[in-house]
């Protein structure tokens, strides 16, 4: 029969493979993209897998400073996406086709030589 501490160590390690699984994926997902904000909520997700991977790895070395450190990185990568958020949003609202819907933009001049 395992032991409590046997199994505790051994799921922190699973769950540290699954989580360098999961920053791999999430990573790919960050550089394709395709918009911006799909970059933003792979920062996140990212961040959210690190505080994880960081909690998971104070639970596998039994030293409770990557706990202090999970702490701070979740408080500063909170503020980062906001910050993010916000430059999106008003990086959208200086955009003069989504400021005015019913802007239409001008055909390229090669379609408008062809219906003059």
């Amino acid at each position: 029969m395992m032991n409590s501490q046997t199994f505790l160590y051994g799921a922190a390690q699973i769950a540290m493979v699954i989580l360098l699984a999961g920053m791999a994926l999430v990573l790919w997902r960050l550089v394709k993209g395709p918009t911006a904000a799909d970059r933003v909520v792979a920062m996140d997700l990212l961040s959210v897998l690190v505080v994880t991977f960081l909690v998971s790895l104070s639970i596998h070395t039994r030293e409770t400073s990557y706990l202090d450190v999970a702490i701070a990185y979740a408080c500063i990568a909170f503020l980062g996406t906001i910050a993010l958020a916000r430059f999106i949003q008003r990086a959208s609202r200086h955009d003069p086709a989504e400021s005015h819907p019913d802007h239409t933009p001008e055909p390229p001049s090669s379609e408008r030589d062809v219906h003059d």
